[in-house]
């Protein structure tokens, strides 16, 4: 088990000891220097040595963040520490005497491929051209996809059991996931989790049903299950450590909530209070069962989660959220919002306007830095409004109402998997290798 501790000083040794640590190359053969007991560092800013506050610092037996002035005292048995914090890159250290650890600044700018997309070299392929030639940087790729079914092979009994391995379209998950790091590629293990038609088959126990008694199924005829319990959790909990072994550098949960459908029965009574407490402690629950594994952890959650005040019926309450997450994605498409949101008549007019004021108001309301936000944005046709073909403009438009926001990054979704570098800026290879280049270890300015 590891703890969390959260922020703490420490005296380590006599007075205050700082030992330093060393980046190593995952994998890599370190020196073994380290006895044991405690480790005390700092953690900087690769680009500027500026102090990073909050970041999450992990060892072999607990888990702090760092402080104000990006210090940290952390037990560790074998000295190996793991890092992260919000817009930057993760990485693995060795405590030695040697400068304190900077991290580098990256902001993942994603395509989303689902299983399929990802497998086929069809969509695969023009997709990484794209990666290569312009600001993307990133893949959000299905691990668990909307109905239920696991694109890698799985060792987990109850994946097997209900169907979930069929087919496999990612046999060879792992090398593919290595393949794409190789090329400086931040990873997504996308998971949907309570839309699980399959789960809701193989165990009508766990799943939501009618006021009548039977299981219910949304629209497109799937069944969910029921977000209180705990068999669930486990389960998709158990996927999130699979992809996070598979190499992914975050795990991100979709259908995370509640179905927005008056009138179905759940284990517990469905009440604002019982849907957050829901919702909260799953994410609580794989917060903490993914901390040895030091992956990021992102949820989706609606456009209009970033102005309502309550749980939007569906447990999603957005202050409750933050503080298990490293970073919130609220899926802002213009298509999915109402006539007259954020004051504008069509929002399809209006799409930077509706990005920028959705992530202000939820920064105003978590009081998160901007960089705790990465949003899903439309790289699709309307379907609500007028049908017209989100080109150039619109893409550029929710980019730099993103951009200017200072969110980390964004994400682009389209559900056929079909993009085109319009609206998206070129990037020379050269540009990119002086961003990687970074250096992850020096001593702070004073």
């Amino acid at each position: 088990m590891i703890r969390n501790y959260g922020n703490r000083r420490r005296v380590c040794g006599f007075g205050v000891l700082e030992l330093i640590l060393l980046v190593a190359v995952l994998g890599s053969p370190v020196p073994a220097v380290w006895g044991g007991e405690m480790v005390c560092g700092g953690v900087f800013d690769a680009a500027d040595g500026t102090p990073i506050a909050g970041a999450t610092v992990t060892s072999d037996t607990e888990v702090v963040q760092s402080n104000a002035d990006g210090s940290f005292s952390v037990d560790s048995s074998d000295g190996r520490l793991k890092l992260r914090a919000p817009g930057y890159r993760r990485q693995e250290t060795v405590a030695v005497a040697s400068p304190q650890v900077r991290l580098i600044p990256f902001a993942p700018k994603a395509l989303y491929l689902s299983s399929y997309g990802i497998a086929s070299a069809t969509l695969r392929n023009p997709a990484l051209q794209l990666l290569e030639k312009t600001e993307l940087n990133a893949l959000v790729i299905d691990i668990k996809g909307d109905r239920g079914l696991l694109a890698h092979p799985s060792a987990i009994p109850l994946a097997t059991e209900i169907g979930a391995q069929n087919p496999v379209v990612l046999k060879n998950a792992g090398p593919l996931i290595a393949s794409l790091k190789e090329k400086g590629i931040y990873t997504i293990a996308r998971i949907v989790v309570f839309k699980d038609d399959l789960l809701a088959r193989a165990h009508p126990e766990y799943a939501i049903k009618r006021g009548t008694g039977e299981v219910w199924q949304d629209g497109e005829k799937l069944g969910w299950v029921d977000p209180h319990l705990p068999q669930v959790w486990d389960y998709n909990i158990a996927i999130a450590e699979e992809a996070a072994r598979l190499g992914f550098d975050e795990i991100q949960f979709d259908y995370v909530r509640f179905p927005a459908v008056p009138g179905l029965l759940f284990s517990r009574e469905n009440s604002r209070v019982n849907r957050v407490a829901a919702i909260s402690g799953f994410l609580a629950a794989a917060r903490q069962r993914l901390a040895p594994y030091n992956v990021f952890l992102a949820a989706d959650i609606f456009g209009y989660v970033c102005w309502n005040s309550n749980d939007t019926g569906i447990g999603q309450q957005l202050e409750e959220l933050a503080v298990h997450l490293d970073y919130l994605s609220p899926m802002l498409y213009p298509s999915g919002f109402s006539f007259g949101a954020g004051g504008y008549t069509n929002p399809m007019e209006n799409p930077y306007e509706i990005i920028s004021l959705s992530l202000e108001k939820a920064r105003q309301r978590t009081g998160l830095a901007a960089v705790r936000f990465r949003p899903w944005l439309q790289a699709f046709r309307d379907y609500a409004f007028d049908r017209r073909h989100f080109g150039a403009a619109a893409i550029r438009a929710q980019t730099a109402a993103s951009d200017e926001f200072g969110s980390n990054g964004w994400m682009l979704w389209n559900a056929r998997n079909v993009y085109s570098g319009a609206g998206l800026n070129v990037v020379e290879i050269e540009a990119r290798a002086q961003i990687e280049a970074l250096p992850q270890q020096a001593t702070p300015p004073l």
